[in-house]
C-alpha cells in the first residue's frame, strides 16, 4: 500500500486488516502513519518510492495498491507533483514488472481530473471517452502521464491484473479538500456567468471501492462517483454558504488576494471545474457488483450534517495524536509490561 501515511492509504489499510484472508500488509509512506494499524507493517520511503523494488522482491508481494497519487495542487509544489505522480508511479510499475516480481495485481487510485473540464465535454464521460481538449494544468498533465505509464504496463504485462479507479469530487466528515474548505466558509467562489453541474462521492465509498476491487481482482478502468449531478449554486445553498462571483477573465490572479487571506481556495483545476463542471458514467463499476451507499445529493447532505455537528459541538478537548513510533514501542518493546500493550 503506497501512501500509507495519507488519508486514503491509512483508511484502506485499516479496512483490509479486518480480512483474515490477507496474510501480510505492508504500508509505504513518506512520513509515519497518522492512524493506528493493528497488524500492518510500515516502511518509510521517499516520495518517488525508489525502495519499492527491494520491498516487492524481499516480501514476495502479490498485490500493490497505489493510493499515493496527488490530486490537490495546493498541498504540493509543481516539482514534487511530478516526482510523486509520474516518477513515483514509474518506479512502482518497474518494481511490479521486474523479472523477479510476484506481483499479480496492481490497483491505482486516480481521478476523474484526467478528463479535464471543457465546454466541448460530453454530458458524461465513459471510461473510454477521450479528453475534449489537451491538459491545461500541471495536475491534469501529471495524472494523464501517470495513467499512460499504467496503460503501457498493462499492455506489456498481460498476466498482471491492472485496475484503475478514477474518483470524482469527494466530500465527507473527515476529508479536507479545496471544495470542502470552500463549502465550509461563509463565502464560496463561483465564476460569473457559469453554474456547472458536478458529481460528488462520499468518502466511505472511496475506501469501499478500493477494498472491493482489491478483493475481486477485476481488470480495467472504472469511474467512481455518486449518481446524479447538482448545480454548483444548489450545492452552495444546501451547504449554507453564499456564492462569491469572480470575474471570468484573469480569475485566479484577481482571486489571489482572497486566497492569501484564506477566504477562498481556487487551484487551477478547480477554476476550470467551476466553469464547465464534469460528469462521469459509473455503470461499469456497478455492473461489476459494486453498490454505492450515497448518491451525489446524499453525499452533499451527509457533508452538511457532519459540518453542522462539528459546529454545534464546538472545539473538542485536545485528544491524543497517534504517533506510530510511540505505538510500536508500546507494542513490541520487551521493556513494556503486558498491562501497557
Amino acid at each position: 500500500m503506497t501512501g500509507a501515511n495519507t488519508f486514503w492509504g491509512g483508511r484502506v489499510i485499516q479496512a483490509l486488516e479486518s480480512d483474515p484472508g490477507i496474510d501480510v500488509i505492508l504500508g509505504l509512506g513518506t512520513e509515519a502513519p497518522s492512524v493506528p494499524f493493528e497488524r500492518a507493517e510500515f516502511v518509510r520511503a521517499d516520495q518517488a518510492y525508489a525502495i519499492l523494488h527491494r520491498i516487492v522482491r524481499a516480501a514476495q508481494v502479490d498485490t500493490v495498491v497505489h493510493t499515493f497519487l496527488m490530486v490537490d495542487s495546493t498541498q504540493v509544489t509543481a516539482r514534487a507533483l511530478h516526482e510523486i505522480n509520474v516518477i513515483g508511479t514509474m518506479n512502482l510499475l518497474a518494481a511490479a514488472g521486474a523479472s523477479d516480481s510476484k506481483v499479480r495485481h496492481v490497483v491505482v487510485k486516480s481521478s476523474t481530473m484526467v478528463y479535464g473540464s471543457s465546454p466541448k465535454d460530453p454530458a458524461l464521460f465513459r471510461e473510454d471517452t477521450p479528453r475534449s481538449s489537451p491538459p491545461r494544468t500541471r495536475m491534469e498533465r501529471s495524472l494523464v502521464e501517470a495513467e499512460a505509464l499504467v496503460r503501457d504496463f498493462a499492455e506489456d504485462n498481460p498476466a498482471t491484473v491492472v485496475t484503475v479507479l478514477r474518483f470524482g469530487n469527494v466530500l465527507g466528515a473527515d476529508i479536507v479538500t479545496p471544495i470542502s474548505r470552500n463549502l465550509s466558509r461563509r463565502l464560496c467562489p463561483s465564476i460569473f456567468g457559469f453554474d456547472p453541474l458536478l458529481q460528488f462521492l462520499e468518502e466511505d465509498d472511496v475506501t469501499r471501492a478500493l477494498e472491493f476491487v482489491t478483493h475481486r481482482e477485476i481488470p480495467g478502468i472504472y469511474n467512481v462517483a455518486g449518481s446524479g449531478m447538482l448545480p454548483w449554486s444548489e450545492v452552495a445553498t444546501i451547504c449554507g454558504t453564499r456564492l462569491l462571483p469572480l470575474p471570468p477573465v484573469q480569475t485566479r490572479r484577481l482571486a489571489a488576494p482572497l486566497t492569501r487571506l484564506g477566504l477562498v481556495d481556487l487551484p487551477p483545476e478547480l477554476d476550470q471545474l467551476l466553469r464547465y463542471g464534469r460528469g462521469v458514467d459509473t455503470t461499469r463499476l456497478q455492473e461489476a457488483g459494486f453498490r454505492y451507499r450515497f448518491t451525489s445529493a446524499g453525499t452533499v447532505d451527509s457533508f452538511v450534517r457532519a459540518s453542522r455537528l462539528r459546529r454545534s459541538a464546538g472545539n473538542p478537548p485536545p485528544a491524543y495524536t497517534y504517533e506510530h513510533d510511540v505505538e510500536q514501542f508500546f507494542r513490541h518493546s520487551p521493556s513494556v509490561t503486558g498491562g501497557e500493550r
